[in-house]
Protein backbone atom coordinates (compact mmCIF):
# COMPACT_ATOMS: atom_id res chain seq x y z
CA UNK A 1 0.00 0.00 0.00
CA UNK A 2 1.39 3.22 -0.91
CA UNK A 3 -1.50 5.49 -0.71
CA UNK A 4 -3.99 5.45 1.88
CA UNK A 5 -6.86 7.55 2.70
CA UNK A 6 -8.30 8.10 6.48
CA UNK A 7 -11.73 9.44 7.07
CA UNK A 8 -12.42 10.02 10.23
CA UNK A 9 -14.09 13.23 12.03
CA UNK A 10 -13.19 12.49 15.74
CA UNK A 11 -9.37 13.72 15.80
CA UNK A 12 -8.32 11.52 18.91
CA UNK A 13 -9.91 8.32 16.40
CA UNK A 14 -8.12 9.51 13.70
CA UNK A 15 -4.84 9.98 15.65
CA UNK A 16 -5.35 6.37 16.58
CA UNK A 17 -6.26 5.02 13.12
CA UNK A 18 -3.34 6.87 11.44
CA UNK A 19 -0.55 5.53 14.29
CA UNK A 20 -2.28 1.75 13.69
CA UNK A 21 -2.28 1.83 9.95
CA UNK A 22 1.53 3.26 9.68
CA UNK A 23 2.62 0.02 11.98
CA UNK A 24 0.73 -2.05 9.45
CA UNK A 25 1.98 -0.50 6.24
CA UNK A 26 4.94 1.32 7.52
CA UNK A 27 6.19 2.95 3.89
CA UNK A 28 2.74 3.86 3.24
CA UNK A 29 1.87 7.60 2.63
CA UNK A 30 -1.79 8.68 4.87
CA UNK A 31 -3.41 11.39 3.77
CA UNK A 32 -6.34 12.86 6.30
CA UNK A 33 -9.76 14.22 6.20
CA UNK A 34 -12.40 14.71 8.29
CA UNK A 35 -15.34 15.27 6.21
CA UNK A 36 -16.82 13.61 3.30
CA UNK A 37 -16.48 16.80 1.12
CA UNK A 38 -12.41 16.68 2.04
CA UNK A 39 -12.79 12.83 1.26
CA UNK A 40 -14.31 13.56 -2.53
CA UNK A 41 -11.61 16.12 -3.20
CA UNK A 42 -8.81 14.16 -2.29
CA UNK A 43 -10.11 11.03 -4.44
CA UNK A 44 -11.07 13.56 -7.37
CA UNK A 45 -7.06 14.42 -6.92
CA UNK A 46 -5.00 12.11 -5.47
CA UNK A 47 -4.91 7.82 -6.62
CA UNK A 48 -5.25 5.47 -3.07
CA UNK A 49 -4.65 2.34 -2.61
CA UNK A 50 -6.52 1.54 0.35
CA UNK A 51 -9.24 3.93 1.87
CA UNK A 52 -10.17 3.46 5.62
CA UNK A 53 -13.84 5.17 6.15
CA UNK A 54 -16.04 5.86 8.72
CA UNK A 55 -19.72 6.24 8.03
CA UNK A 56 -21.38 8.32 10.13
CA UNK A 57 -19.43 12.28 9.58
CA UNK A 58 -20.31 16.02 9.78
CA UNK A 59 -21.33 16.58 6.16
CA UNK A 60 -22.85 13.07 5.13
CA UNK A 61 -22.04 9.50 4.82
CA UNK A 62 -19.15 7.69 4.23
CA UNK A 63 -20.49 5.49 1.95
CA UNK A 64 -20.28 8.31 -0.87
CA UNK A 65 -16.53 7.87 -0.98
CA UNK A 66 -16.66 4.39 -0.92
CA UNK A 67 -18.90 4.46 -4.70
CA UNK A 68 -16.76 7.33 -5.72
CA UNK A 69 -13.81 5.21 -5.30
CA UNK A 70 -15.49 2.64 -6.88
CA UNK A 71 -16.48 4.94 -10.18
CA UNK A 72 -13.27 6.98 -9.80
CA UNK A 73 -10.67 4.61 -8.33
CA UNK A 74 -12.28 1.15 -9.49
CA UNK A 75 -8.38 -0.28 -8.17
CA UNK A 76 -8.67 1.39 -4.71
CA UNK A 77 -9.53 -0.89 -1.75
CA UNK A 78 -12.02 0.99 0.35
CA UNK A 79 -12.58 -0.60 3.94
CA UNK A 80 -15.35 0.62 6.50
CA UNK A 81 -14.26 1.23 9.85
CA UNK A 82 -17.49 2.38 12.19
CA UNK A 83 -19.00 1.46 14.87
CA UNK A 84 -22.68 0.63 13.14
CA UNK A 85 -22.93 -3.21 12.94
CA UNK A 86 -26.95 -2.64 11.57
CA UNK A 87 -28.04 -4.15 8.35
CA UNK A 88 -29.08 -0.27 7.22
CA UNK A 89 -25.11 0.92 7.83
CA UNK A 90 -23.41 -2.81 6.84
CA UNK A 91 -25.47 -3.50 3.42
CA UNK A 92 -25.39 0.38 1.54
CA UNK A 93 -21.69 -0.12 2.64
CA UNK A 94 -21.03 -3.31 0.72
CA UNK A 95 -23.42 -2.32 -2.37
CA UNK A 96 -21.63 0.54 -3.09
CA UNK A 97 -18.20 -1.64 -2.96
CA UNK A 98 -16.93 -1.49 0.26
CA UNK A 99 -13.95 -3.86 0.33
CA UNK A 100 -14.02 -4.70 3.86
CA UNK A 101 -15.97 -3.66 7.31
CA UNK A 102 -14.40 -3.54 10.29
CA UNK A 103 -15.69 -3.11 13.71
CA UNK A 104 -13.64 -0.42 16.13
CA UNK A 105 -14.61 -1.81 19.10
CA UNK A 106 -12.60 -4.71 18.26
CA UNK A 107 -9.15 -4.99 19.72
CA UNK A 108 -6.21 -3.49 18.08
CA UNK A 109 -4.27 -5.89 17.20
CA UNK A 110 -7.29 -8.04 15.78
CA UNK A 111 -8.01 -4.89 13.27
CA UNK A 112 -4.04 -4.47 12.32
CA UNK A 113 -3.98 -8.16 11.09
CA UNK A 114 -7.41 -7.89 9.54
CA UNK A 115 -5.55 -4.97 7.53
CA UNK A 116 -2.41 -7.10 7.21
CA UNK A 117 -4.49 -10.07 5.59
CA UNK A 118 -5.78 -8.15 3.00
CA UNK A 119 -1.86 -8.29 1.03
CA UNK A 120 -3.47 -12.39 0.67
CA UNK A 121 -6.20 -11.03 -0.92
CA UNK A 122 -8.51 -11.85 2.07
CA UNK A 123 -11.10 -8.61 2.78
CA UNK A 124 -11.24 -7.87 6.54
CA UNK A 125 -14.83 -8.27 7.93
CA UNK A 126 -15.62 -8.43 11.47
CA UNK A 127 -16.72 -11.95 12.64
CA UNK A 128 -19.91 -10.57 13.57
CA UNK A 129 -20.41 -8.70 10.14
CA UNK A 130 -19.34 -12.17 8.67
CA UNK A 131 -22.66 -13.99 10.50
CA UNK A 132 -24.70 -10.84 9.99
CA UNK A 133 -24.33 -10.86 6.22
CA UNK A 134 -25.05 -15.05 6.15
CA UNK A 135 -28.03 -14.32 7.58
CA UNK A 136 -29.11 -11.54 5.51
CA UNK A 137 -28.53 -13.65 2.75
CA UNK A 138 -29.79 -17.00 4.06
CA UNK A 139 -33.22 -15.08 4.33
CA UNK A 140 -32.86 -13.49 1.04
CA UNK A 141 -32.46 -16.63 -0.61
CA UNK A 142 -35.28 -18.56 1.48
CA UNK A 143 -38.23 -15.61 0.70
CA UNK A 144 -37.36 -16.04 -3.11
CA UNK A 145 -37.26 -20.13 -3.03
CA UNK A 146 -41.04 -20.76 -3.88
CA UNK A 147 -40.92 -17.84 -6.71
CA UNK A 148 -37.58 -18.42 -8.22
CA UNK A 149 -37.29 -21.17 -10.89
CA UNK A 150 -34.37 -20.09 -12.82
CA UNK A 151 -31.92 -22.03 -13.88
CA UNK A 152 -28.49 -21.50 -12.26
CA UNK A 153 -25.52 -21.71 -13.63
CA UNK A 154 -22.54 -24.34 -13.71
CA UNK A 155 -19.89 -23.50 -11.05
CA UNK A 156 -17.38 -26.27 -11.19
CA UNK A 157 -15.78 -26.33 -7.72
CA UNK A 158 -14.34 -29.45 -6.48
CA UNK A 159 -14.48 -31.08 -2.88
CA UNK A 160 -11.89 -28.55 -1.03
CA UNK A 161 -12.79 -26.17 -2.70
CA UNK A 162 -16.23 -26.27 -1.07
CA UNK A 163 -15.41 -27.14 2.25
CA UNK A 164 -13.23 -23.90 2.12
CA UNK A 165 -15.71 -21.38 0.51
CA UNK A 166 -18.77 -22.92 3.31
CA UNK A 167 -15.48 -22.17 5.61
CA UNK A 168 -15.15 -18.49 4.28
CA UNK A 169 -18.99 -18.17 4.06
CA UNK A 170 -19.46 -18.50 8.06
CA UNK A 171 -17.14 -15.85 8.53
CA UNK A 172 -13.36 -18.19 9.59
CA UNK A 173 -10.46 -16.25 9.10
CA UNK A 174 -7.39 -18.01 6.92
CA UNK A 175 -5.65 -19.52 9.56
CA UNK A 176 -8.72 -20.69 11.13
CA UNK A 177 -9.50 -22.56 8.07
CA UNK A 178 -6.04 -23.76 7.87
CA UNK A 179 -5.88 -25.51 10.66
CA UNK A 180 -9.32 -27.06 10.45
CA UNK A 181 -8.52 -28.75 7.34
CA UNK A 182 -5.11 -29.43 7.83
CA UNK A 183 -3.39 -27.52 5.26
CA UNK A 184 -1.14 -24.16 5.79
CA UNK A 185 -2.55 -20.66 5.97
CA UNK A 186 -0.68 -20.13 2.28
CA UNK A 187 -2.32 -23.23 0.59
CA UNK A 188 -6.02 -21.86 1.57
CA UNK A 189 -5.34 -18.23 0.68
CA UNK A 190 -4.44 -19.80 -2.93
CA UNK A 191 -7.91 -21.90 -2.67
CA UNK A 192 -9.39 -18.38 -1.78
CA UNK A 193 -8.24 -16.59 -4.81
CA UNK A 194 -9.14 -19.58 -7.26
CA UNK A 195 -12.36 -19.76 -5.83
CA UNK A 196 -13.44 -16.02 -5.82
CA UNK A 197 -11.41 -16.26 -9.52
CA UNK A 198 -14.56 -19.08 -10.58
CA UNK A 199 -17.54 -17.49 -8.95
CA UNK A 200 -16.28 -13.73 -9.99
CA UNK A 201 -16.36 -12.68 -6.62
CA UNK A 202 -14.06 -10.07 -4.91
CA UNK A 203 -15.72 -10.16 -1.42
CA UNK A 204 -16.49 -12.49 1.69
CA UNK A 205 -19.98 -11.05 1.57
CA UNK A 206 -20.36 -12.14 -2.51
CA UNK A 207 -18.73 -15.74 -1.19
CA UNK A 208 -21.20 -15.86 0.88
CA UNK A 209 -24.06 -15.15 -0.86
CA UNK A 210 -22.65 -18.08 -3.77
CA UNK A 211 -22.41 -20.33 -0.63
CA UNK A 212 -25.95 -20.26 -0.02
CA UNK A 213 -26.65 -20.19 -3.91
CA UNK A 214 -25.24 -23.37 -4.39
CA UNK A 215 -26.47 -24.93 -1.35
CA UNK A 216 -23.29 -25.44 1.04
CA UNK A 217 -25.25 -24.59 4.09
CA UNK A 218 -27.41 -27.58 3.44
CA UNK A 219 -24.80 -29.86 3.06
CA UNK A 220 -23.03 -28.69 6.15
Amino acid sequence: MNQILLLEDLPQIRHWMNALVSEVFPQAKIYEAARVHDALELVASTRFDLALVDLGLPDGSGVDVVTALREKQPEAQAVVVTIHDDDEHLFPALQAGAFGYVLKEQARELIAEQLKRMSQGEPPLSPSIARRVIAYFAAQAKAQAPIDNSPLPHVSLTERESEVLLRVAKGFTLPEIAVQLGLSRHTIADYVKQIYRKLNVSSRAEAALEAQRLGLFRRA
